[in-house]
């Protein structure tokens, strides 16, 4: 082997935590679960951070990731199926081995579809901008992206054509993905860190440049996210060994990752000419949240010059007319007779 090549990890890695169960039997918890847990938990944090930052109210990000995330995980599931259909459909085949995603198989572009659309259900319920999410999620999607191909590395699956880099991945002879005729200690491409490094650099390139310097809001940031992902999944599929459906001479993710660079650009092109401006809320007009009254924050006088914090009950003494909204700062000068800010 070189110096510098990447062993796999050994096979038990795969499956580290085994639950126990009913008569005996066991729960085996894989590796590859775990990557996608963790990045889904980096993503939603990361995104509820950035969201409220912008004036969302906190937590909501967990009432778009209940309908996101199970969706999500439908649509890498069908889009697998359905790119790889001679793996579940031929004579004899176990029907119900289509929504076994426990065996295995899931797809990011299907993760993107299926999210999409239960995002937009609960942008719909919350109020929240669709577009306003999609940009507080793109460097989160990049980090979750990167997390969970490491557990292509834990599954010793989906790497890249022999090479003689020194930094070449090491596969078993066996697996049964290794090709024919290949000697045992063949190198390969080590496509998930490559797609690693990808994702990385577009967060460094998106919050540390792009974010920093230009108005990435109103769909903008999401359409650099589908354009970065695109750009670096294309030479990554074209490498890559595992089987895939061929469509005019092309792998079907190629074709995708195709597709979200038209799709980011587009989504870039049409915002900057719909919405120049700046973003001054996340909420859809009449939707907006309006953050509760800190009663700590106002005190009343009680007629022989005590004073006394607000409680929640008496919120109605403040802003009899011409008092300004909670949070909002005073105008200079003005005076009430029923409190003051302190």
């Amino acid at each position: 082997m070189a110096p510098l090549s990447i062993p796999s990890p050994p096979p038990e890695w795969a499956t580290p935590i085994h639950i126990p169960w009913f008569n005996g039997q066991e729960i085996p918890i894989h590796s590859y679960a775990l990557c996608i847990l963790a990045g889904i938990i980096v993503a939603t944090v990361w995104t509820s951070r950035r969201l409220t930052k912008r004036g969302a109210e906190p937590g909501i990000v967990l009432d778009i990731a209940i309908w996101a995330v199970p969706l999500g995980i439908v649509g890498a599931r069908a889009y697998h199926v359905l790119t790889h259909p001679n793996d579940y459909f031929f004579p004899g085949a176990d029907p119900w081995e289509v929504i076994r995603i426990w065996n295995g198989g899931g797809a990011i572009f299907g993760a993107l579809i299926g999210g999409g659309i239960g995002v937009y259900i609960a942008c719909r319920i919350t109020g929240i901008r669709f577009w306003s999410f999609a940009d507080a999620l793109a460097p989160g999607l990049l980090a979750a992206q990167a997390l969970g191909r490491f557990g292509n590395w834990f599954n010793h699956e989906l790497f890249g054509q022999p090479t003689t880099l020194p930094w070449g991945l090491e596969i078993e002879k066996d697996n049964a993905a290794f090709p024919v005729g290949l000697p045992a200690g063949t190198l390969f491409q080590p496509t998930f860190l490559y797609e690693i490094i990808w994702n990385v650099i577009g967060i460094a390139v998106l919050v540390f440049f792009l974010e920093r310097r230009y108005t990435m809001r109103w769909g903008k940031a999401f359409g650099f996210y589908l354009i970065w992902y695109g750009l670096g999944r294309w030479p990554l599929e074209a490498i890559r060994l595992d089987p895939s459906e061929i469509f005019l001479g092309v792998r079907t993710n190629i074709w995708a990752a195709w597709g979200a660079i038209l799709l980011g650009v587009v989504i870039i092109l049409v915002q900057r000419r719909r919405h120049p401006g700046l973003e001054l809320s996340p909420y859809r007009p009449g939707k907006e949240w309006t953050p509760p009254l800190d009663p700590d924050e106002y005190v009343v006088t009680d007629g022989e010059g005590d004073r006394a914090a607000l409680d929640s009950s008496d919120t109605d003494a403040v802003g009899s007319g011409d008092e300004a909204p909670a949070g909002a700062p005073r105008e200079a000068g003005a005076t009430s007779t029923t409190g003051s800010q302190r």
